[in-house]
C-alpha cells in the first residue's frame, strides 16, 4: 500500500517469501534487531500472503537468535490453514540461513457481534493533552506520553502511556504493527523500577543480560493508530532471572482493542550476547 512506512514495506522474493526493510540505525543503539521489528514485519507478511482477505487476530513469536542490521532478513509465510473466516500461518524470520525468530499468526474476518462486553479503561488517568512527550521504544514517527508516578497494582509495578502514530494507515496489519512495537520494549525496565537503587537498567547488555524471549499480542477490535491509545503495562512477576508481564490497550473512548504478554530474560552477566549467538 502506498501509505506504508518504509519499515513495513516487503519485497516479494518468492512464493510466500519476503525481504524486509532494515533501518539505517538501531532502535536500541546496538547492532541487535529489536524484537518489535520482527513482530511488526511478521504481521505485515502474514496479511500480504493472505491477499488482504483476512487481518491478523493474534501473533505469538519466539526470538531464538539475535539478528544484525548489517545483513538482509527474509520472512517466510507457511499457511497452516486458510478457511472462509479463519486462517493461520507459521512465519519465520531468517538471516543468511540462520533462523532468528518464528511466530504463529492467527487471522480472521470480522463477524457481527453476537454479544459484547469488555473491561473498563482505568479511571482517573490524565489525558494525553495534559502530558509532555516521553521517551520509549516506539515505531519511528510514533509519539508516547507516559503518565507520571510509580503506580503499583497488588505490589506489582504498572505503567500507563498514551501512544499515537503521526498519520492514519489503511492496512489493519500496519496499524497493529506500529502499536505492537510500543508493547515490546519496556517491560524489563518496568520490572526493575522497584529496584532502581540496586539495579541500573542502563547496564543492560553490559553487566546485565536482558532480552525478550517471547511475545504475544491479541488484537480484539479494529483501531486507528493515529488516534490516542492508552497502553497499560504490568511487570507481573520477576524471579529466576526472568520477567513475565503484559498489558492492555484501550482507545480514548474506552474500547479494549489489544492485549499482550511477554517472557523476558533479566540476569547478571559478564558480557553482552554477540550477534549469531542463541538466547
Amino acid at each position: 500500500m502506498d501509505d506504508l512506512p518504509d519499515l513495513l514495506e516487503l519485497a516479494e522474493v518468492g512464493p510466500g517469501r519476503y525481504r524486509v526493510f532494515q533501518p539505517a540505525s538501531s532502535a536500541e543503539g546496538r547492532d541487535v534487531v529489536f524484537s518489535g521489528q520482527y513482530l511488526a514485519q511478521m504481521l505485515m507478511a502474514s496479511e500480504k500472503a493472505a491477499g488482504g482477505a483476512k487481518s491478523p487476530r493474534s501473533i505469538h513469536a519466539v526470538f531464538a537468535r539475535v539478528g544484525s542490521y548489517s545483513q538482509p532478513i527474509e520472512i517466510t509465510v507457511d499457511s497452516m490453514q486458510a478457511g472462509r473466516t479463519w486462517g493461520s500461518d507459521t512465519v519465520t524470520a531468517e538471516q543468511e540461513g540462520r533462523l532468528l525468530s518464528r511466530g504463529i499468526v492467527l487471522l480472521n474476518c470480522t463477524d457481527p457481534d453476537l454479544m459484547r462486553h469488555e473491561p473498563a479503561i482505568p479511571a482517573g488517568v490524565p489525558g494525553p493533552d495534559d502530558l509532555p512527550p516521553g521517551k520509549q521504544t516506539v515505531f519511528p514517527g510514533a509519539e508516547i506520553r507516559t503518565v507520571p508516578g510509580d503506580t503499583t497494582r497488588d505490589g506489582v509495578p504498572v505503567e500507563m502511556a498514551w501512544h499515537r502514530f503521526e498519520r492514519p494507515l489503511a492496512s489493519p496489519a500496519a496499524n497493529q504493527a506500529v502499536l505492537v512495537w510500543a508493547t515490546c520494549g519496556e517491560l524489563i525496565g518496568l520490572a526493575m523500577r522497584p529496584y532502581r537503587n540496586e539495579i541500573d537498567i542502563t547496564q543492560a547488555h553490559r553487566t546485565l543480560s536482558t532480552g525478550v524471549i517471547a511475545h504475544t499480542a491479541h488484537f480484539l477490535d479494529p483501531f486507528d493508530v493515529s488516534e490516542w491509545l492508552l497502553i497499560v503495562s504490568e511487570a507481573t512477576k520477576a524471579a529466576g532471572g526472568r520477567v513475565y508481564g503484559g498489558g492492555a490497550v484501550h482507545t480514548a473512548d474506552g474500547r479494549l482493542v489489544a492485549t499482550f504478554q511477554q517472557d523476558s530474560m533479566a540476569k547478571a552477566a559478564a558480557a553482552e550476547l554477540d550477534p549469531g549467538r542463541s538466547m
